[in-house]
């Protein structure tokens, strides 16, 4: 939750800081090396992890249905979120939802992805809800994973979580679904992380 509440008070900086100061830096370029950074920082995070490699070999086949069911459960509920928003079509509540709680990630995509085509200020509004409403999942997750366990199961801490079931999310998953959860977690969380991209380019190119 600390790294959470810092992501939001570091986008709170920045609005106050747009708003006042006059920049003249190239903020698409620089957002772009980020971007860059952080697909190489994913990358490496999961090549470089031995025990995430030793710890996959043990894991059934059957497991592959958990991110699935992550996938499915949370685009079909992003796109049922559009009936409530008019101002926003099914895919751009898609492209939100397809963060998957990664909202460092998810949010620089879509500014970049939807600024051609709807213009930087439509494009700026829609990465913002995406911050947000990551940054509310992975919190929620946190907060809830308790009440998650009891009334949905073992693995519905696993789903919550998204992308941070592999790292912010495992202590908490493991102390309500316990241990023998935590390859289906990193796994679960390693393979949602790889579909951010896909997901995130795919709607916003609708």
């Amino acid at each position: 939750m600390k790294n959470s509440m810092s992501v939001v008070a570091m986008f709170i900086a920045g609005c106050v800081a747009g708003a006042y100061l006059e920049i003249d830096a190239d903020i698409h370029g620089i957002s772009l090396c980020i971007l860059y950074a952080l697909m190489l920082q994913v990358g490496m995070g999961i090549g470089g992890n031995r025990e995430l490699r030793e710890s996959l070999r043990h894991v059934s086949p059957k497991i592959l249905l958990v991110p699935v069911a992550t996938i499915t459960g949370t685009l079909l509920f992003s796109a049922a979120a559009s009936l409530l928003l008019s101002r926003w079509s099914v895919f751009d509540c898609m492209a939100v939802g397809s963060g998957f709680a990664y909202y460092s990630l998810s949010s620089i995509l879509i500014t970049q992805f939807k600024e051609p085509s709807v213009g930087l200020q439509i494009a700026t509004e829609l990465g913002t809800i995406a911050l947000l409403s990551n940054i509310m999942r992975e919190m929620m997750s946190l907060v809830a994973a308790p009440l998650i366990r009891r009334y949905f199961g073992k693995l519905a801490p696993i789903s919550a979580a998204g992308v941070n079931s592999m790292d912010v999310l495992l202590p908490s998953i493991t102390r309500c679904s316990g241990k023998e959860v935590m390859p289906v977690a990193i796994l679960h969380g390693m393979l949602v992380d790889m579909s951010v991209p896909f997901f995130v380019s795919l709607f916003c190119s609708m």
